[in-house]
């Protein structure tokens, strides 16, 4: 992995892009010396969607098997604060 100023990224963003897609390497975009974004391959972006979608699907099969009160989609709006849905 490397790194380059954001600054450097905008001047060279085809290079940046290239490097990612066709070399498979992870370009760290900075600003100041601090790591603000990265240019990852589609497939490591993909591959970590996929592991967090797994991971919603383990928490939602285990808060099924604890049992426990369900609650409507219009409560959990009311809880987060979010507007209710209009019919």
């Amino acid at each position: 992995m490397s790194e380059m100023p954001v600054s450097d990224a905008r001047q060279h963003l085809s290079d940046v892009v290239n490097r990612a897609a066709y070399a498979g390497e992870a370009v760290y975009l900075t600003r100041r010396g601090r790591r603000l974004a990265a240019v990852v391959p589609a497939e490591v972006l993909e591959a970590i969607e996929a592991a967090e979608d797994a991971a919603d699907v383990a928490a939602a099969r285990e808060a099924l098997a604890e049992g426990g009160p369900f609650i409507s989609s219009e409560d959990l709006r009311a809880e987060l604060g979010l507007p209710a849905r209009s019919a």
